[in-house]
């Protein structure tokens, strides 16, 4: 790198980062807003695991329920939820569709995030036995996650649109052959019996869940350890990638997630989305991300934010 010269600077300025985070201080994220309601809004029903983590995190806040990520995005864009309570990855399902294609343009910053140990329940509506359900209603990504509990009962999977959703509707059938498969708060919820807890495959079932503001919120250097979140687009040229990523390397800098997809249809466009360990004002990552904006058409950082403690066990 040639520090101080003018491609320097003008390296730098490629890198896009929200004026908030150049200097200022760091509150909450609520404190940010200003305002007396807090709202903070997930994707799912009553009774979901993201309205767990809602309850767990923010508990005096209300949680505001939406139909689908769109649903979620625009409540906050729009001012009716101050936050958003977003999973992002699964320890067995990967990545979560679609968010990856919201970030970017959302136009929300992340500025937390929470893991979640995933626990099922197999409920059903009061009266029903293991040996009258027939049928097990509950999200794709749920009844693949819990595969040997229905393969021992030989039961029918029934895809629902929302873990929590399904045992809404399970309820309101009443019927003792029909179950379904959802986090424990759903049966107190909607009334249900427990047939059978922690009906989940694996034990480490855990689901990522980053916090979204329409303030960029950064994290204060020095007070422990920060992820840095950003999504870069590589230069159609040959090595691109590996150049770009090479100063990652040489500066000492752990990177714990990068993930690729195409933009706009295109085979040749590839958008990437990297986290990081560090804060974008360390010098090992500063330079990091200085020579990563010479290999790259953009570079966006998405949030700078506490790493959750769940990251050290």
């Amino acid at each position: 790198m040639l520090r101080g010269s003018r491609q320097d600077r003008s390296l730098r300025a490629a890198i896009q980062v929200p004026p908030a985070a150049a200097g200022q201080p760091c509150p909450a994220a609520w404190e940010t807003t200003g305002v007396t309601a807090r709202r903070i809004a997930y994707q799912g029903e009553p009774g979901s695991n993201s309205h767990i983590v809602c309850k767990r995190h923010y508990p005096d806040w209300h949680a505001v329920p939406c139909a689908s990520f769109e649903d979620v995005f625009a409540v906050v864009e729009n001012g009716e939820a101050e936050l958003a309570m977003i999973p992002i990855d699964n320890s067995i399902a990967g990545r979560v569709a679609d968010i990856h294609h919201f970030l970017p343009t959302s136009g929300l910053h992340i500025v937390g995030e929470h893991f979640l140990r995933i626990q099922f329940n197999l409920m059903a509506s009061p009266g029903a036995t293991l040996d009258t359900i027939k049928a097990v209603h509950s999200h794709v990504h749920a009844l693949g996650q819990c595969r040997r509990i229905i393969r021992e009962h030989d039961l029918v999977p029934v895809i629902a649109g929302d873990t929590a959703g399904a045992a809404r509707e399970v309820a309101e059938a009443d019927d003792p052959t029909q179950a379904a498969i959802a986090p424990p708060l759903a049966a107190e919820i909607y009334g249900l019996h427990i047939l059978a807890r922690d009906v989940e495959d694996e034990e480490h079932n855990t689901t990522r869940f980053v916090v979204l503001s329409p303030d960029f919120v950064q994290a204060p250097r020095g007070e422990g350890p920060v992820v840095t979140s950003f999504v870069f687009n590589v230069r159609n040229l040959p090595a691109a990638l590996y150049k770009a990523l090479g100063g990652f390397a040489t500066n000492g800098i752990n990177m714990t997630k990068l993930e690729s997809y195409m933009v706009g249809g295109h085979f040749a466009a590839t958008q990437f989305l990297a986290e990081v360990d560090g804060h974008p004002e360390d010098p090992g990552l500063k330079n990091a991300l200085e020579e990563l904006a010479f290999f790259t058409t953009d570079v966006k950082i998405l949030g700078v934010y506490p790493a959750d403690a769940f990251r050290a066990d």
